[in-house]
């Protein structure tokens, strides 16, 4: 009896159990008689669990899936037996969930044991969780040096050859004295992302990128944004970021001469992209923003703060949403989408100047990792936009809110491939590491709970990866909406978990600057924070949606 094969049971009755969940809370918001999204916050422990839940299931779904390629071949594969056990670790932390909200969704502790108890469960538990079990997947691991085969094409694994190589020869060797001393992105970094037509995959051919005229190129921004996140998240990886949310913002609601004039210029690097939407007081409530766009002569008088604008130093272009209906009640229906010039600079402090006597001004915000990129405050004072620099035009007045979740929806996926990076570089030092590191007379790698340890990490990575990879091909055919934010909940959750667990095998060494592990450690940390905070994305964009679906 193969272990993966075991699971269907299992998985069918929490998928059963979930949907039951997400019923309960359906009836529940909707006895309140408010809006969905008001009617929920009644509700957020039960809200939050519940799209925590359906993450969990999508990764346990897309593994299954992985191994099942591999089954027809050999059913003992490290595919295989990676996949059985994060399935059964996976179920365990889900009846942890689902325990912790049972109660008020109406769920018995005797319906959870018929799914988590049943017979098939607990054989399947008792193969996947056995200890003998996991060190033997342990050793293969240690073994293969790997976390199992890749399911990409040629194609694309010839794409990830290729920025295997600048990200080791080029990113690698200056990536730790970015973070230590604090650097700006060298400008050689920026110059070769350009010329591999990094800032193009998501513009089309027809304005200079590389994306199909027809649909998307996810599969390949996700490909080479993982390979250069590897090297280094701020330095490599997220410089992609940027022009990948700014394309497809005004790709979904630039007027023509918009398109023609800014996105050949974005897809070539020159200017570079920071996009201005968090404000101090806001946070994730983007429908809460205050930055205030006054009409006047020929365009718009900016006036209020942002915050944590990454790149807006160095950046030619701000992509800032602001309030052009004054009417706070209006909430995102009274917000509009600008492009912002401004001169670029490597300074951690700026300030722009103009002949009407607007200014506009931004300090980098010391952070703990992420370094590289500087996340900036920024103060404008009436600081004049020419009226053709409102994306879309007059028509998209108030749309502004709209065009950026466009935007957003390829963020989130693209920072899922950042997390993919960073999860890889930690796993791979943490085995490098237990390889070389002898304790008590013998190597890490052949102890049982480092080679456990090694198991949880490479499964959880492989989850991710694919799952990233499957919602990368959804949204080239023009769907996965939903699943990018799910795949954004999960890796950038399973990003602190990995490389938590590679610093803690490299002992008191994991702790100390001279180990690239400790920056991993400290730059995974913002993944669970921008492109959405944890808990907005869940109560905001999952539950709703969720709910909203069985409306």
């Amino acid at each position: 009896m193969e272990p993966n094969t075991e699971s269907n049971e299992l998985v069918t009755g929490i998928d059963g159990l979930f949907w039951r969940a997400v019923r309960s809370l359906r009836d529940r918001a909707h006895k309140d008689g408010k809006k969905l999204s008001r009617a929920l916050d009644q509700y957020q422990v039960e809200a939050y669990e519940l799209a925590s839940l359906r993450a969990d299931l999508y990764a346990v779904n897309s593994i299954r899936h992985y191994a099942a390629s591999f089954i027809t071949t050999d059913e003992t594969s490290l595919e295989s037996r990676l996949a059985a056990v994060f399935v059964a670790e996976t179920a365990i932390r889900m009846r942890g969930r689902f325990d912790r909200i049972r109660r008020s969704m109406q769920i018995s502790g005797e319906d959870l044991s018929k799914v988590f108890d049943s017979l098939a469960a607990d054989e399947f538990f008792s193969q996947c969780l056995d200890p003998r079990f996991i060190e033997e997947t342990g050793r293969q691991v240690v073994q293969a040096g790997s976390n199992g085969r890749s399911l990409l094409d040629h194609e694309h694994e010839l794409m990830s050859d290729s920025f295997t190589k600048i990200a080791e020869d080029i990113v690698a060797p200056i990536a730790e004295s970015i973070h230590r001393d604090d650097q700006t992105v060298p400008d050689e970094i920026i110059r070769i992302l350009a010329e591999m037509g990094c800032f193009a995959l998501s513009i089309p051919e027809r304005f200079g990128g590389s994306a199909p005229e027809t649909g998307q190129n996810n599969l390949a921004m996700c490909v080479v944004t993982e390979e250069l996140s590897r090297a280094s998240l701020a330095a490599a990886g997220s410089p992609l970021t940027r022009p990948e949310i700014a394309a497809r913002a005004i790709l979904a609601g630039g007027c023509r001469a918009q398109q023609e004039k800014w996105l050949p210029s974005i897809a070539k690097g020159d200017p570079l992209v920071a996009i201005s939407v968090t404000e101090p007081d806001c946070g994730s409530d983007v429908a809460a923003i205050r930055l205030k766009a006054t009409p006047v002569s020929d365009g718009w008088k900016l006036n209020g703060s942002k915050t944590w604008c990454t790149f807006a130093g160095r950046a030619g272009l701000l992509l800032v949403l602001a309030r052009t209906d004054p009417d706070i009640a209006k909430a995102h229906k009274g917000l509009s989408l600008f492009l912002v010039e401004k001169p670029s600079t490597p300074d951690k402090h700026f300030e722009v100047s103009q002949s009407t006597g607007g200014k506009l001004s931004g300090s980098a915000i010391p952070t703990i990792g992420y370094r590289g990129m500087h996340s900036f405050s920024l103060f404008f004072d009436d600081f004049f936009v020419p009226a053709e620099n409102l994306v879309g035009g007059p028509e998209a007045q108030g749309k502004g809110f709209y065009l950026t979740m466009q935007g957003f929806s390829g963020g989130r996926l693209q920072t899922a491939a950042r997390a993919c990076g960073v999860m890889r570089a930690a796993f791979h030092e943490a085995l490098r590491y237990s390889k070389d590191r002898s304790v008590f007379g013998q190597t890490l790698d052949t102890y049982q709970l480092t080679r456990a340890k090694l198991v949880s990490m490479a499964a959880n990575l492989r989850a991710c990866q694919e799952m990233t990879y499957e919602v990368a091909r959804l949204m080239d055919v023009g769907d996965g909406q939903m699943e990018a934010s799910l795949v954004k909940l999960y890796a950038c959750r399973a990003a602190e978990s990995i490389t938590r667990e590679a610093l803690q095998l490299h002992g008191g060494m994991g702790y100390s600057e001279e180990m690239p592990v400790s920056r991993y450690f400290v730059d995974a940390r913002v993944l669970s924070i921008f492109e959405g905070a944890e808990e907005t994305l869940a109560l905001k964009v999952v539950a709703k949606e969720l709910v909203g679906s069985l409306q």
